[in-house]
C-alpha cells in the first residue's frame, strides 16, 4: 500500500521532470576496467536497475589522472571512458531514468603510485592528510602532497570543463561538480587545508575562488540547468576542517546562486556519520541559494517525509540503501523491508555485492 508523502511526487529540475524526488547519491564502488579506467559493463546493469529514482548520480569520476585518489574509479577525460559512460546512460534512458555524473579531483587524497609518472598528489598547501586511500587491493596511507603553483590553476579549472563536456557526449542528462568530503575544491575553501598567501587562499572569498571558478566554467560548458554540486560544510571526512564555516559556506552559497546552478547537494553532518556532528544552520544555505536543495545524509523514509513536508528540502539524497536495493523507491512506496547491505563489497569486486540484490518483485516470487 503506497504511503502519503512529497516523497513520490514530480518535480522539475531545470528542463527534466523528475517522476519522484528519490535521488541516488553518488557512490564509489571501485569497479572501473583498468588501467584505462572505463566504467565497467557490469556498471551498465547496476545503474540501469536503479533508474526508478527521480535522479541517478554516478559514483565520483576523475576529470584527469591527476585527479584519481582511488584505484579503479572512473575517468571522463578520455574517449575510451565517455563510450563506456555511453553505454550507462543509454541503459538508464531505455528505461525511463534521467542520470547526472559526479566529476572530481581528489586533490591531496591520492597515492604516488596513481599518479602521472608517480608524482606527488597536488594540494592547495603541502598539508599531509592522516587517513587511507585504496590502492592495490588495500587501505594504504595517503601520500605526501606537494602545493599547487598559481600557473597550474587553470588547467585544473580546464580539466573540470573537458569533464562537462565529456559528460554531454556520453549521453548525461547533466553534471554534479564534487565540492565536498575533503576533496580538491574542499580543501580550497577551508582553512584547515589551504594557508595559501596569493588569490587563492586567506580570505573566504579567495579560499572560495577555485570552487566558484569550476562552477563557472562547467555551468558555461553544460548548462547551468545541467550542472549541480555537492558540499560538505562540517564533514570532518578525509582530514578536512574549517575554523568558521558558516560565513565561509553562506559566502558560496550566494556565489553559487549567482550562477543560477539547477542544484545545491549538502552533505548535513559528518559524511556516512552524526547528522549533529557540529553546529551549521543549514536552513540558510536553503534560503540564499533559490534552486533546488537536495538534502544528503543519514535520510530515512520518516526523516525524508518531515523534511520535505516542512519545505526544507526539494529532493532527498540516499546512499547506502540503494547499493543493496535497486528498487528502492518502489519499497519506500509500499512500506517494505529493505535488504541490508554487505559492507565487505563495497569497494571493489565484481557482481556480488553491486548486481545481485534482490528486487522486491524477486523476493515475492521466491516466497
Amino acid at each position: 500500500m503506497s504511503q502519503p508523502t512529497k516523497l513520490f511526487e514530480p518535480f522539475k529540475l531545470g528542463s527534466l521532470t523528475l517522476p519522484n524526488r528519490l535521488v541516488m547519491a553518488p557512490l564509489t564502488r571501485n569497479r572501473a576496467v583498468p588501467p584505462a579506467m572505463v566504467p565497467s559493463l557490469l556498471a551498465v546493469d547496476y545503474y540501469g536497475q536503479r533508474a526508478s529514482a527521480g535522479l541517478l548520480i554516478t559514483e565520483a569520476s576523475q576529470v584527469s589522472q591527476q585527479g584519481q585518489g582511488y584505484q579503479d574509479t572512473p575517468g571522463i577525460y578520455s574517449g575510451e571512458q565517455v563510450e563506456g559512460w555511453r553505454r550507462v546512460t543509454d541503459r538508464v534512458h531505455e528505461r525511463g531514468g534521467r542520470i547526472f555524473i559526479q566529476i572530481w579531483h581528489v586533490g591531496r587524497i591520492s597515492h604516488t603510485s596513481l599518479q602521472p609518472g608517480g608524482g606527488k598528489p597536488v594540494a592547495p598547501s603541502a598539508i599531509r592528510a592522516k587517513g587511507k586511500t585504496f590502492v592495490n587491493g588495500a587501505f594504504t596511507d595517503i601520500s605526501e602532497p606537494r602545493e599547487l603553483d598559481l600557473s597550474e590553476i587553470p588547467g585544473i579549472i580546464d580539466d573540470f570543463k573537458r569533464g562537462a563536456a565529456n559528460a554531454l557526449a556520453a549521453g548525461f542528462d547533466g553534471v554534479e561538480i564534487h565540492g565536498a568530503n575533503g576533496y580538491l575544491l574542499d580543501q580550497f575553501a577551508k582553512d584547515g587545508t589551504n594557508k595559501r598567501t596569493d588569490a587563492y587562499g586567506g580570505s573566504i572569498e579567495n579560499r572560495a575562488r577555485l570552487m566558484l571558478e569550476v562552477s563557472k566554467a562547467v555551468a558555461a560548458e553544460a548548462g547551468a540547468e545541467r550542472t549541480g554540486i555537492r558540499i560538505s560544510p562540517v564533514t570532518p571526512a578525509n582530514d578536512i576542517s574549517d575554523s568558521d564555516p558558516q560565513p565561509l559556506f553562506d559566502y558560496v552559497a550566494d556565489g553559487l546562486n549567482a550562477l543560477k546552478l539547477t542544484y545545491l547537494h549538502v552533505v548535513e553532518g559528518a559524511t556516512g556519520g552524526p547528522r549533529d556532528i557540529a553546529p551549521f544552520d543549514y536552513a540558510s544555505l536553503r534560503k540564499r541559494f533559490k534552486q533546488a536543495y537536495v538534502a544528503n545524509n543519514g535520510y530515512d523514509f520518516a526523516l525524508a517525509t518531515e523534511v520535505l513536508e516542512a519545505g526544507a528540502a526539494d529532493l532527498i539524497a540516499f546512499g547506502k540503501p540503494f547499493i543493496s536495493n535497486p528498487d528502492l523507491v518502489e519499497r519506500l512506496k509500499k512500506g517494505a523491508a529493505l535488504n541490508e547491505w554487505d559492507k565487505a563489497t563495497f569497494y571493489g569486486g565484481g557482481a556480488k555485492g553491486y548486481t545481485d540484490y534482490p528486487t522486491l518483485k524477486a523476493t515475492e516470487a521466491v516466497e
